[in-house]
């Protein structure tokens, strides 16, 4: 059977989404069926260990634009200025992460579903409550801005000033050590969030 599907962006990321959503329905009733009572939460630094963890094991995974879920890396899409590389759209034919897909993929994995973050990286600031420098844990999330482009980068923290993330199209996620002491990233600093449970 051959999927069809209509324009780009947004619309063909829902219908992707529906059409692997129905095929994990059974696997996820099954899950749920066997799932045991829910374990007390876990402390912000031993959950926050958990988060870097699982985004360090996407290292190496491509970057896609729009790309990646609750689910793990996804299929990406172009719009009109993102997910292009040379003139080439990558969006459409990348597998992967973008950065707010990398840091919502982390944080409800790692979570077992508790925090469940939206795929935006507004959202995702505003879902959050602020971190001092100072008191960065791994697994914070770490944001980004410039005067023509607001919140538009987000990363996890790794520890020890380092962060993980999935940059830009052409590259693959990947761990930048020394993110305070890069040139770039230094001065597009914007702050720091720890994302809050559902509640």
């Amino acid at each position: 059977m051959v999927l069809r599907l209509p324009g780009r962006g947004v619309g063909r990321r829902r219908i992707l989404g529906l059409a692997l959503g129905a095929s994990a329905v059974p696997v996820l009733a099954t899950v749920a069926a066997r799932a045991t009572p829910a374990a007390a939460p876990l402390p912000p630094a031993a959950l926050g260990r958990r988060v870097a963890e699982v985004a360090a094991a996407q290292i190496g995974v491509p970057y896609a634009w729009g790309g990646g879920d609750r689910l793990g890396a996804g299929i990406g899409f172009c719009d009109e200025e993102n997910g292009y590389l040379d003139g080439r759209c990558l969006g459409e034919h990348t597998v992967g992460f973008d950065c707010s897909g990398l840091s919502l993929y982390s944080w409800y994995r790692a979570s077992g579903g508790a925090v469940d973050l939206a795929h935006y990286t507004v959202a995702q600031y505003h879902r959050s409550e602020p971190v001092a420098r100072a008191d960065l844990l791994p697994g914070d999330l770490l944001f980004f801005s410039r005067a023509d482009a607001p919140l538009h980068h987000v990363g996890v923290h790794a520890g020890d000033g380092a962060m993980i993330h999935a940059e830009r199209t052409g590259t693959l996620v990947t761990r930048l050590p020394g993110v305070f002491e890069n040139p770039r990233w230094a001065a597009e600093f914007a702050g720091a969030r720890r994302p809050l449970p559902l509640g």
